[in-house]
């Protein structure tokens, strides 16, 4: 039935673009986000999900830092270990020295020079206020115990202590690899959650953008029919 009172094509079409001009708004936000889901009006049980995943991975922060402060403490131990072992290497010829017997007095000032130049790199041995090296228990500050037996048994002992942090050093150097890991697949996944697909997106817009346009003309034909009545009356 032909009205002048009700244009039902107009009002179709007006919906039409209407619902194109959403659905286009839609896109560009996506487009100039970068999200598919922006916020919980867009899925709110999927942006739940993300946002959790996303406070799960900003969480590993502090663990990381942890381990890399653990990291350097043990880097700082190995570093002044290996200036203790060198020292303790030339002590203990030096206490062959002593131990042959003869005039020993400078073997016995460099073995003590040795032995407080090992005190010194244990006190130096400090990161963040945290000491990186315990003194094994032995006894070698004294010209008087300077035997190549007495040495041996701090090398033996620092040694020990030295494998230990070299053990956890690598220890801190896998979870950190785990925990970094763990961090990028918390944060790909909440990606794939909310993440807008730049390719299809584009597509889309150019899709609807041309809908829009067919709208545009539907819109203005429909509004002609009132006029097209006009010629009945002729």
């Amino acid at each position: 039935m032909a009205s002048i009172n009700t244009n039902y094509g107009a009002m179709i079409a007006a919906q039409s673009f209407a619902a194109t001009g959403r659905e286009l708004d839609k896109v560009q936000n996506r487009i100039t986000t970068g999200l598919k889901i922006a916020n919980a009006k867009d899925n709110g049980a999927v942006w739940a999900v993300a946002l959790t995943q996303r406070a799960n991975s900003k969480a590993l922060d502090a663990t990381m830092n942890n381990l890399s402060r653990q990291q350097a403490i043990a880097d700082v131990g190995l570093a002044a270990g290996d200036t203790i072992m060198a020292a303790l290497t030339e002590m203990k010829a030096l206490a062959a020295a002593i131990e042959a017997g003869g005039n020993t007095t400078a073997y016995e000032n460099d073995y003590t020079a040795l032995s407080s130049e090992i005190t010194a790199s244990v006190t130096a041995a400090v990161f963040d206020g945290t000491n990186a090296l315990t003194t094994p228990t032995y006894t070698l500050n004294a010209a008087s115990a300077a035997t190549a037996a007495n040495v041996q048994t701090a090398i033996d002992a620092w040694a020990g202590a030295l494998q230990t942090i070299g053990t956890n050093a690598k220890s801190y150097e896998r979870q950190q690899a785990f925990t970094q890991k763990l961090q990028d697949a918390l944060e790909a996944g909440a990606g794939n959650l909310v993440d807008a697909d730049m390719a299809k997106e584009s597509a889309r817009l150019t899709a609807l953008q041309t809908k829009q346009q067919l709208g545009v003309q539907a819109l203005s034909i429909a509004n002609q029919a009132g006029s097209a009545l006009l010629g009945l009356f002729r």
